[in-house]
C-alpha cells in the first residue's frame, strides 16, 4: 500500500543565462506521482563528485561568486568568461538539476508489486539529479541496501565503485597484467587499493606526498610513488618493471604526468629487450585519461617509442559493454562491500542551502585529495 506522498520538493538548479552567469538556486519542483514500475525516493546523502562540478559550475570561478537571495533560499550568480559561453550554448537559459547519485529511502511507490516491495527500504541510486529533497525513478534503477545499512552508507555506490570495477575489467579485457592509478589517495583511489588486493591485482599508486603514501600503505598498498619527490621516474620505472602494468588510469589528466608514465613504461620495456631497436619497444603502453583534476593541456614529450596510445576513459561507457545480468552483479558485489571495500568517507555534510555558501562552493570545487562533500538534502 502506498504512503501519503509529498507533491513539492526542493532541488538545486545550474543555469547559464543569455547575460553570461552561471546562476545556482533552490527551486520548488512539483514532484511526480510515482507510475506502476516507479517509487518516489526521500533523498538523505548524495556525494559532490568531480564528475558532478562540470554540470554545476559550468566552468565558472566560485571566488568569484556573489550571493544574494536568503539564508534558506540562497542565490549565486558567476560571471563566464566569453570561451566559456561559446562552449555552453547548448545549455544556455536552460534550468538543469545537478547530483548524479545518492541514496534515501523509498516513501511512495506505483502500484506494480516489485515497486511496492520498496516501500520503506533504504536504496541506492545513480538517476540524475540527486541534489533534491525526493526523486522519483523506476524502481529498477535502485540498489535495495542491505538491512539495517544507512542511506549515507550507500550514498557513493556507484560512480566511484563502478569506476574501480571497470578499470580492473578493462584491463583484463585488453590483456594487461597490472596496472597504474594516479590521484590513488583519494576514495576511489583508496577503494581501488583495497579491490586489487581481494582481486589479487597488482598496482602501482601516484600520489603527491609522503602522507599520502602513507595511508595507502596502511590500507595494503605495496607499489606507491610520490610524484614530488626527486626519484618519482625511478621510483616508477621500478615499480613498473616488478608489477609489469602497461595501462594507466588518470585522474589529473593535464599536465604532464601521463608522458612521464609512458616514458616510464617504456623504459621499463626497453630494460627487457634483447635486441636494440631506434623504434623502441613492441610492448603497447596505454593510458586513459578518465579525469580533469588539471584543466590545462595535456603535454606530451615524446620518448616512450610507438606502441602506445592516450585516450578517454568513462565508467559510463565501460557499463554500455555489460550486459545486464553482468551489471546486475556488479551492484550487488558493490552493496556488499558498502561498509569496507566500497565505503566512502567525507570531510564534510552540507544541507542544500550551505552547498551554495562561498566558503563550501571554494572548498569542494578545488577536488582536493581526501575532502570529499556530502549532501544532505532532507536536513535543514
Amino acid at each position: 500500500m502506498t504512503t501519503p506522498a509529498p507533491s513539492i520538493g526542493l532541488e538545486l538548479r545550474s543555469l547559464v543565462t543569455p547575460d553570461g552567469e552561471l546562476e545556482l538556486s533552490l527551486v520548488e519542483s512539483p514532484l511526480r506521482v510515482p507510475a506502476p514500475t516507479q517509487v518516489l525516493v526521500r533523498v538523505e546523502a548524495a556525494p559532490i563528485n568531480p564528475s558532478d562540478l562540470g554540470l554545476l559550475l559550468a566552468g565558472a570561478d566560485p571566488d568569484a561568486a556573489s550571493i544574494g537571495g536568503t539564508a534558506e533560499r540562497p542565490v549565486v550568480r558567476i560571471a563566464l568568461e566569453d570561451r566559456a559561453m561559446r562552449s555552453l550554448a547548448g545549455r544556455v537559459g536552460k534550468s538543469l538539476p545537478v547530483g548524479n547519485e545518492g541514496a534515501g529511502v523509498v516513501v511512495s511507490a506505483g502500484s506494480d508489486a516489485a515497486s511496492q516491495a520498496l516501500v520503506g527500504r533504504a536504496v541506492a541510486l545513480a538517476g540524475g539529479a540527486m541534489y533534491a529533497e525526493y526523486r522519483c525513478v523506476e524502481a529498477a534503477q535502485c540498489l535495495v541496501l542491505p538491512e539495517g545499512t544507512p542511506p549515507r552508507l550507500g550514498a557513493s555506490s556507484f560512480v566511484n565503485p563502478m569506476t574501480t570495477l571497470g578499470m580492473i575489467a578493462t584491463m583484463r579485457n585488453e590483456g594487461h597484467v597490472a596496472l597504474i592509478h594516479t590521484a590513488a589517495a583519494s576514495n576511489l583511489g583508496q577503494m581501488l587499493v583495497k579491490l586489487c588486493v581481494e582481486e589479487q591485482v597488482a598496482l602501482v599508486n601516484i600520489v603527491r606526498s609522503s602522507e599520502q603514501e602513507k595511508l595507502l600503505r596502511s590500507i595494503g598498498a605495496v607499489h606507491v610513488c610520490d610524484s614530488t619527490t626527486p626519484t618519482f621516474m625511478k621510483d616508477l620505472i621500478g615499480a613498473i618493471g616488478e608489477t609489469g602494468a602497461t595501462v594507466a588510469f588518470d585522474a589529473v589528466g593535464g599536465g604532464t604526468l601521463a608522458s612521464q608514465i609512458l616514458t616510464c613504461m617504456e623504459a621499463a620495456s626497453v630494460a627487457s629487450m634483447t635486441e636494440y631497436s631506434r623504434y623502441g619497444s613492441t610492448t603497447h603502453k596505454q593510458v586513459y585519461i578518465y579525469g580533469g583534476l588539471d584543466t590545462g593541456p595535456t603535454v606530451l614529450t615524446r620518448g616512450f617509442g610507438f606502441a602506445w596510445g592516450l585516450s578517454g576513459w568513462l565508467v559510463s561507457s565501460f557499463l554500455q559493454t555489460v550486459t545486464p545480468e553482468e551489471f546486475q552483479s556488479l551492484r550487488q558485489r558493490v552493496a556488499a562491500g558498502l561498509s569496507s571495500t566500497f565505503e566512502s568517507t567525507y570531510t564534510k555534510e552540507v544541507t542544500l542551502a550551505e552547498a551554495l555558501q562561498p566558503a563550501a562552493l571554494a572548498a569542494y570545487s578545488k577536488k582536493a585529495t581526501g575532502e570529499k562533500y556530502l549532501v544532505t538534502p532532507g536536513r535543514r
